[in-house]
C-alpha cells in the first residue's frame, strides 16, 4: 500500500502492473480491495492505481466530521491524477465511483484518456427522465439515513443487509460470501456520511458535455435503478460504447472477472 497527499489527507492506493495507468475508484462502502477479482488480469496490460477514497478502509472512520461529500470526493481524484503526474490517464469507476468519475470527467477532461463507468450510481433529472421525482435526491438521502440510523444503533449488520439487499434483492446479504462481506463491514461508518453528502442528479447537458471516450459495463441481472441511469447516460454521451455481462449483478467485475477483464481490455486498446 501507498499514500499520496490530496487536499490535506493522504490517500491510500494499491499499484501493480507496467504500462499505461488504469486508475479504478470504488464505490459504496468499497476500497481499493473492491477491484481484486480484476487486478490480476488488468495489470498483465496496464498499471493499475485502485485507491481508497477519503474516510474508506484503510481509514477506520467513526462518521464524525462535515468533509464526506461527492464535491470532496470529485475533488480529491481531480487533485489525486494531478499529484500522479503521468499525463491523461485511463479512469474506471464502479457504483458511486462511477458517479465520481463522470463528474472528473466533466469538470477535468483534460487529466483523462478513456473512461469506463461500470453502472454508475446517482439519480436522473427531469431532462434525462421526464418521470423522475423532483424530491429524487432527497429520496435517496432518506434511504441512506436509514441505514445510517441502524449503524448509529449497533445494528450493523441490519444497516448492511438493507444496502446490499436494495441493490441485489432479497437474500442477497445471505448467500454474499465473507471476504466481501467483511470489506463492507469495515466502511459501514461511511453509510452515516453518505446520507448527507449532497450528490446532484444528472443532467442530460451533462452528459452530452463528456468528450473523453466512454464505456459503460452493465450486468444484466442488475436490479433497481441502476439500469436505467446506465442506459440514460450512455443514450447521451458522445460516442458512447456498451457493454452488458449476461446473467452478472452489480458486482459484476467479481461475478464475472475474465468476462468484464476482455471488455475493458479490449476498449482501453484505442
Amino acid at each position: 500500500m501507498q499514500t499520496l497527499p490530496v487536499n490535506g489527507y493522504d490517500m491510500a492506493y494499491l499499484e501493480i502492473g507496467r504500462g499505461r495507468p488504469l486508475v479504478c475508484v470504488h464505490g459504496t462502502l468499497g476500497d481499493f480491495r473492491t477491484w481484486s477479482a480484476v487486478m490480476g488480469p488488468l495489470s498483465k496490460k496496464h498499471r493499475v492505481i485502485a485507491v481508497s477514497l477519503r474516510h474508506f478502509f484503510p481509514e477506520h472512520w467513526d462518521g464524525v466530521g462535515n468533509d464526506y461529500l461527492m464535491a470532496q470526493h470529485v475533488a480529491d481524484m481531480i487533485g489525486f491524477l494531478e499529484r500522479l503526474g503521468d499525463g491523461p490517464v485511463d479512469l474506471m469507476g464502479h457504483s458511486r465511483g462511477g458517479h465520481i468519475s463522470f463528474r472528473v470527467a466533466q469538470q477535468r477532461p483534460d487529466l483523462l484518456r478513456r473512461l469506463v463507468l461500470a453502472e454508475p450510481g446517482g439519480e436522473l433529472d427531469a431532462t434525462l427522465d421526464p418521470t423522475a421525482a423532483p424530491d429524487g435526491a432527497a429520496q435517496r438521502a432518506a434511504r441512506f439515513a436509514a441505514g445510517a440510523a441502524k449503524v448509529a444503533d449497533g445494528d450493523v449488520e441490519g444497516a448492511l443487509k438493507l444496502f446490499f439487499e436494495t441493490i441485489e434483492g432479497d437474500g442477497a446479504w445471505g448467500r454474499l460470501a465473507a471476504a466481501p462481506k467483511q470489506q463492507l463491514r469495515d466502511n459501514v461508518f461511511t453509510l452515516i456520511g453518505q446520507a448527507g453528502e449532497n450528490r446532484k442528479p444528472y443532467a442530460k447537458t451533462e452528459a452530452q458535455s463528456i468528450k473523453v471516450p466512454t464505456l459503460f459495463i452493465g450486468g444484466t441481472a442488475t436490479k433497481g435503478s441502476l439500469p436505467a441511469v446506465l442506459r440514460a447516460l450512455a443514450a447521451q454521451v458522445p460516442g458512447a460504447k456498451t457493454a452488458m455481462i449476461e446473467g452478472a449483478g452489480h458486482w459484476m467485475f467479481e461475478q464475472a472477472p475474465q468476462e468484464f477483464c476482455e471488455i475493458v481490455i479490449e476498449f482501453l486498446k484505442g
